[in-house]
C-alpha cells in the first residue's frame, strides 16, 4: 500500500470527527524536503482552526505508525477554491463548474483551456469552452483544477 493510502485511511476517521472531510493525501519532494500534506475540506470552507485541531490529532497516529522511514514535514491545508480534481467523484461533485484543463501539449496553440465541466468518463474530461464542446483524452490532460470566476 502506497504512503499516502496508509496515511488516509488512518488520518480520514480523524478528519470527519472534526466536521470536515478529506480530500487528498499527498507526499512530495520540493528540493531536499520532503512533505506529508493532508488536504481538508468542509462545507462553508476550512479554517486555521480545523487545519491546527487536525494536525495535532494526526500527529501522535504519524509517530506511532510511522509509514514514512525519512524525515518530512507534517502539513494540513485547506484543498482550496482551485482545488485540483482527481478521482471520478471529484468530477461528478464539480459538473458544471469552472475548471482549467492544463495540457501536456499545445492544442490550436493553448496549454491552457479554461471552460465548464461537461463530462468525465473513463478519464476523458469533456468542456465547454465557449460556442464549443471538446473532449480531452487522458493522455493529453496534466491537470485539471476548479477555476474561481469573480
Amino acid at each position: 500500500m502506497k504512503i499516502t493510502e496508509q496515511v488516509a485511511s488512518f488520518a480520514k476517521p480523524i478528519v470527519e470527527a472534526n466536521g470536515c472531510s478529506l480530500w487528498d493525501v499527498e507526499y512530495v519532494r520540493e528540493g531536499s524536503e520532503r512533505f506529508l500534506r493532508l488536504y481538508i475540506d468542509k462545507e462553508g470552507g476550512v479554517n486555521i482552526n480545523d487545519c491546527e485541531a487536525i494536525a495535532r490529532a494526526v500527529d501522535p497516529i504519524l509517530d506511532e505508525k510511522d509509514p514514512i522511514p525519512e524525515s518530512y514535514h507534517f502539513e494540513v491545508c485547506s484543498a482550496g477554491l482551485e482545488r485540483p480534481l482527481k478521482r471520478p467523484g471529484d468530477f461528478e461533485k464539480f459538473m458544471g463548474s469552472p475548471i482549467l484543463v492544463k495540457l501536456y501539449r499545445p492544442r490550436n496553440g493553448l496549454k491552457e483551456i479554461p471552460g465548464i465541466l461537461r463530462g468525465y468518463e473513463e478519464g476523458k474530461v469533456t468542456v465547454e469552452a465557449g460556442k464549443e464542446t471538446i473532449t480531452f483524452e487522458k493522455s493529453e490532460v496534466a491537470l485539471v483544477r476548479l477555476r474561481v470566476e469573480f
